[in-house]
């Protein structure tokens, strides 16, 4: 998980984005008398991000340099040298399929051990990958013993056949490659890549909204990645190619000026609902560049905008929603998380194009004594130390009959970029 030092230990989560990288570091203590785990965020560092276009490495020397920075303001912040992380990777280049894994239970008596469970998962697992993808995430959307369906847990009941239904999450293996390749080049270690969609989700959605049906949308740079949760697993994953860039370069286009000045305006003084605003109320682009003559732009013609292109982003999130049968369907709604999210009026605009419940998505029960824990841009990263936490803290339920990762991809390469630092 990290140093051990003394009575804590530190976990390091990474989220390499278009627009920004992001780097979180948690700190796990051991209190009272069973020794319970707690994890709190002790520092967040953001750098812009060089070198990713649409979520996708463009070019490996700039993403080294970025990436760099993001470590070494990371140790100054916190004191502590960051020897190997957690790493999100987007979901630009993922692809999800379904498969069934079968095996018979060992024990004599029928009785279903961890073990069990842990090899009807990889049973599910052997599956031949499309062509140049490597296998992420195994995900479990249920079990079946003896024909009982809908079991989420198999572990300690009774049975000869156990059956598990999987959702299958893929990568290409030039991207995880270029990732891991950027990552081993800066000089730390990877504990592990995790889709960050999946990331953002284990710190925005509560169990109890997994259960009754719930997407969390995390709207970026330059793309929207999503995931759908059914019954407390997940039943679907998608990575829209639109993001909070779209608009800001619409912005520019509409208002005939600079990206730069834009994107200022977008933050101040955007709304994804042109409803409720005057024609009357102006703002002057002067005001954020001093070289610029007066020019008064109506906030309504703003709004216009920025709702067209964030309908365009609900259309997109709608049709992915028919894929998974569940349009307008969600009882816990849609959480909107990441830094595209923060324009005001997002909310009302996704209860009307989707019909559903919206709310905005912050790191629930996470302790810290960082500002960044509050600022949605950081969910993914901070989401990376929960994922962590959850998957290695002794004293919570083990997510590995649930979220098992594959360092297949990892593994391939790690000794080859090893070897060639030097």
């Amino acid at each position: 998980m990290g140093r051990r030092g003394g009575q804590s230990e530190i976990i390091i989560g990474v989220d390499i984005g278009s627009t920004a990288i992001r780097v979180a570091v948690g700190q796990v203590t051991y209190s009272g008398a069973g020794q319970q785990p707690n994890l709190q965020v002790i520092g967040a560092v953001e750098v812009p991000s060089e070198g990713v276009h649409k979520g996708v490495v463009s070019s490996i020397d700039e993403v080294v340099s970025s990436l760099t920075h993001a470590l070494e303001q990371t140790e100054r912040l916190t004191g502590l040298p960051i020897e190997h992380a957690w790493v999100g990777v987007s979901g630009a280049q993922a692809i999800s399929q379904k498969n069934r894994g079968v095996v018979a239970v060992a024990k004599p008596d029928g009785e279903i051990s961890g073990e069990d469970v842990d090899r009807v998962v990889d049973a599910a697992r052997t599956i031949a990958p499309p062509l140049n993808y490597e296998i992420l995430h195994v995900l479990p959307s249920g079990f079946h013993v003896d024909g009982q369906t809908n079991i989420k847990d198999p572990a300690g009941m009774s049975g000869v056949r156990l059956e598990v239904e999987a959702q299958i999450i893929y990568i290409n293996s030039s991207h995880i490659k270029n990732i891991t390749k950027a990552v081993y080049r800066t000089g730390i270690d990877i504990d592990d890549i995790v889709l960050s969609i999946l990331s953002s989700a284990s710190v925005v959605a509560t169990p109890r909204q997994k259960d009754l049906g719930v997407a969390v949308v995390n709207i970026g740079g330059a793309t929207t990645s999503l995931v759908v949760y059914e019954g407390g697993e997940v039943i679907h994953t998608a990575t829209i190619p639109i993001g909070s860039e779209h608009v800001t370069n619409d912005l520019a286009i509409g208002l005939r000026t600079s990206i730069d000045i834009a994107e200022l305006v977008k933050l101040e003084y955007g709304k994804s609902n042109s409803k409720n605003i005057s024609k009357k109320e102006k703002i002057d682009l002067s005001r954020f560049d001093k070289n610029l003559e007066t020019e008064e732009v109506q906030l309504f013609y703003i709004a216009q905008i920025i709702e067209a292109r964030m309908g365009e982003i609900m259309e997109k999130i709608d049709e992915e929603f028919f894929k998974a049968h569940v349009s307008r369907l969600l009882p816990a709604g849609v959480i909107f998380t990441g830094g595209g999210a923060k324009i005001d009026g997002l909310t009302d605009l996704a209860k009307d194009e989707l019909g559903l419940p919206a709310t905005i998505g912050y790191p629930i029960h996470m302790d810290s004594i960082s500002d960044k824990s509050s600022d949605i841009s950081f969910t993914t990263a901070i989401g990376l130390l929960s994922w962590a936490f959850d998957l290695q803290s002794s004293k919570i339920v083990s997510k590995r009959s649930r979220f098992v990762s594959s360092n297949t991809a990892i593994k391939k390469v790690q000794n080859i970029w090893k070897s060639l630092i030097p």
